[in-house]
């Protein structure tokens, strides 16, 4: 088992780094892509797998579980997940595939700089980014919604780096719990 483990984190560590993005969008880009009907599930009573085995709905509340931390932040103009936010992934990953009436709304946000338009789509590009390391690591797409609310939601207010990079980030939003 955990040699499966090892090489589905080197398939995926080297399918992120031959993904990159060309920072070209249009503007007829659809921001809202929902492939699944998110409603409010029953509660999950199983865990997670592998290394992650401990997880259950609980640890979505449990601030020293890796379930609890459910903001991914991003470089500027970047729709790449960073090295450090791909084991908080596989975390979710796992517990998502292990808890398979358990859905979850990935929200892509931007900073404030940049056109309307361009930042609905980089923040489409952020959740899809997100959403592409689940579906790899065995989330059934039907448990995954995007959104992207582009700069209409900040989580800080600001005009400086400090609040901009609080807000280029994508939350991930369990439904009913």
């Amino acid at each position: 088992m955990k040699f499966i483990q090892a090489v589905t984190v080197a398939l995926v560590l080297g399918w992120l780094a031959g993904c990159s993005s060309t920072g070209d969008t249009k503007e007829s880009e659809v921001a809202v892509e929902d492939h699944s009907d998110v409603a409010a599930g029953g509660a999950a009573t199983s865990s997670g797998v592998g290394a992650y085995g401990d997880l259950t709905i609980e640890s979505l509340n449990d601030p020293n579980s890796p379930l609890a931390q459910r903001v991914i932040y991003f470089a500027f103009d970047s729709s790449d997940v960073a090295e450090q936010d791909r084991e908080i992934l596989a975390a979710h990953a796992a517990f998502l595939s292990a808890n398979p009436e358990v859905k979850v709304n990935v929200e892509g946000h931007t900073d404030e700089r940049g056109a309307r338009e361009y930042n609905i789509g980089l923040g489409d590009q952020r959740a899809q980014s997100v959403r592409r390391m689940l579906e790899f690591q065995g989330v059934a797409p039907a448990q995954i919604s995007t959104v992207s609310f582009g700069e209409e939601k900040p989580a800080v207010e600001g005009h400086d780096e400090s609040a901009w990079s609080m807000n280029r980030r994508v939350e991930l939003v369990y439904v009913g719990y």
